[in-house]
């Protein structure tokens, strides 16, 4: 069963969204500790805005271990707005397999302006590795994870987020793209395929 890490507001600290965050990154931190590997790979699942993106920013400021983390958030992986799944697909082919085996992975940025694949970047199997975005988290991907985290937050939070961060650009497709994270989590359940679900309000 996945531990719940509480989003209460701290007393020392106004802003409940930083206070969630800054236990996620704690919680994260003493779970990537205790493999006690040189080369962990996390991966963060949650819903659009839920605050996936600010976790993995604090994760890799803040990494427990030594030398660099690589980050590749999903965002740069998707193939356009109905590519959720085949993102997803794309990632553990060509990212998180690799890094299982001892192997160089090699991905391409979707770029969408162009809806096509653009510069590749390769993923070294030596170091740290990060993963972050909606739908991620499969039985698969659960695999050859060492720690999988779901974020959850409400509707009325997630929403004006998202929104705020992507503007009129997200807009037309948000309820696309809502359909696509509701049949993850009718197929997947992740929540209960995390190690870790935290809670950001």
């Amino acid at each position: 069963m996945p531990s719940a890490v509480s989003s209460a507001l701290s007393r020392s600290n106004a802003d409940p969204v930083d206070d969630a965050l800054t236990a996620a990154v704690a919680a994260v931190s003493a779970r990537v500790v205790a493999v006690g590997a040189a080369n962990p790979v996390v991966v963060l699942d949650g819903r659009s805005g839920a605050g996936k993106s600010s976790l993995a920013r604090r994760l890799v400021a803040t990494w427990p271990g030594r030398g660099r983390v690589q980050l590749v958030a999903l965002d740069d992986v998707y193939p356009g707005w109905d590519g959720l799944a085949d993102g997803v697909d794309y990632a553990l082919r060509t990212i998180l397999s690799p890094h299982a085996r001892g192997l160089v992975g090699v991905w391409e940025r979707w770029d969408w302006e162009t809806g096509s694949r653009a510069e590749a970047y390769a993923v070294d199997p030596s170091l740290p590795l990060l993963v972050e975005g909606s739908g991620l988290l499969t039985p698969e991907v659960a695999r050859v994870a060492d720690v999988s985290v779901w974020v959850d937050s409400p509707l009325s939070s997630r929403k004006p987020r998202a929104l705020g961060r992507d503007g009129d650009t997200y807009r037309p497709h948000w309820d696309r793209w809502a359909a696509q994270e509701e049949h993850h989590l009718a197929a997947h359940d992740p929540a209960h395929l995390a190690d870790l679900v935290v809670s950001v309000p």
